[in-house]
C-alpha cells in the first residue's frame, strides 16, 4: 500500500492509495518542526479514527518546504520500514524530464500537477494551482513541465492587504453579488476576487498567444471551486491533481527501476 505525501507552505496532505482509489485523504497545517513521532502520534490517530487498517509498504513526498523532508525521511523509515521516493530528488524519475533553464530548480509541487495533469488530460495544458502562491504550470504536448508563472496566493493577497493597510480589516475571499462595493468588505472582496479573475484569463491568453496552439486549462487547489464557478476560465478543475500525480509518478519508478 501506497503513502503518498504532500508537503506545502500551509498544509500537509497524506493520501493512502491501493493502487485503484485512494482510501482516506488526512490534513494537517504544516511545521517546520514537527517531528517524525509527532507526524506518526497524529497519522495512527486518525488512521484509527478512520477504520483503515492497512499495511504501508511505499512513501512517496512531494515538498516545497525543504526542512521538513527530513524529519517525513525519518517518519517514513521508522514506522514503516522504507526508503521514501521525494520528488525532485535525483532518484526519483519523472515521466518526462523538465525542459527549463539549465540549474533551473522546479518545485516539485509544479513537477507532480504536471505529471497527474497529463495522465488525465494528455498535452498542452496550463495547470492553474491556487495554493499559497498562485501557480501556472505549462504542460507540453509530450508531458514535459516547460514553465509558467507564480503569483502572490488569494489569501496571501488579503493578508498582505490587511496588515499593511491599518483601516482595513481582515476579509474572508468570496465571490461577491456585484462589482461595486458599497462597503469596505464588499470592495476589498471585489477587489480581490475580479482582480484574480482578471489575472488568470490574462495570463492563460497570453501563455496561449507565446505558444501558438490551443491549451487546455485545468485548475486545482484550495479555492479552485470558488473560481471555478466564475467566467468559465476553466476546462476542468481536479481537486486531487497533486496526490494522483505523486501515484503516476511512483507508478513509472516502480516500472523503471
Amino acid at each position: 500500500m501506497l503513502l503518498a505525501i504532500d508537503c506545502g507552505n500551509t498544509n500537509t496532505v497524506f493520501s493512502i492509495w491501493d493502487g485503484t482509489q485512494f482510501l482516506c485523504t488526512l490534513r494537517t497545517s504544516t511545521h517546520h518542526s514537527r517531528t517524525a513521532d509527532a507526524y506518526f502520534t497524529w497519522y495512527s490517530t486518525l488512521v484509527n479514527h478512520y477504520k483503515i487498517d492497512v499495511e504501508i509498504t511505499e512513501v512517496i513526498i512531494s515538498s516545497t518546504v525543504p526542512r521538513v523532508v527530513f524529519n517525513l525521511r525519518i517518519f517514513a523509515d521508522r514506522f514503516f520500514g522504507c526508503r521514501p521516493l521525494v520528488v525532485g530528488k535525483p532518484d526519483c524519475l519523472l515521466p518526462q524530464p523538465s525542459r527549463v533553464d539549465e540549474g533551473t530548480q522546479v518545485g516539485p509541487d509544479r513537477l507532480v500537477n504536471a505529471a497527474g495533469a497529463f495522465d488525465r488530460h494528455g498535452g498542452d495544458l496550463i495547470v492553474v494551482d491556487f495554493g499559497t502562491a498562485t501557480t501556472f504550470d505549462v504542460v507540453d504536448h509530450d508531458g514535459a513541465y516547460v514553465g509558467g508563472a507564480i503569483a502572490p496566493g488569494v489569501n496571501l493577497s488579503l493578508e498582505a492587504l490587511h496588515q499593511a493597510a491599518a483601516a482595513l480589516p481582515h476579509v474572508d475571499i468570496s465571490k461577491p453579488q456585484r462589482v461595486v462595493g458599497t462597503n469596505t468588505v464588499a470592495c476589498m472582496q471585489s477587489g480581490v476576487f475580479w482582480g484574480y479573475v482578471g489575472l488568470v484569463r490574462e495570463i492563460c491568453a497570453r501563455i496561449k498567444a507565446e505558444r501558438e496552439r490551443s491549451m487546455q486549462i485545468i485548475s486545482t487547489g484550495g479555492l479552485a471551486p470558488l473560481f471555478q464557478q466564475s467566467e468559465a476560465l476553466f476546462d476542468a478543475f481536479e481537486d486531487d491533481l497533486t496526490m494522483h500525480g505523486l501515484t503516476v509518478i511512483h507508478r513509472y519508478n516502480k516500472e523503471n527501476n
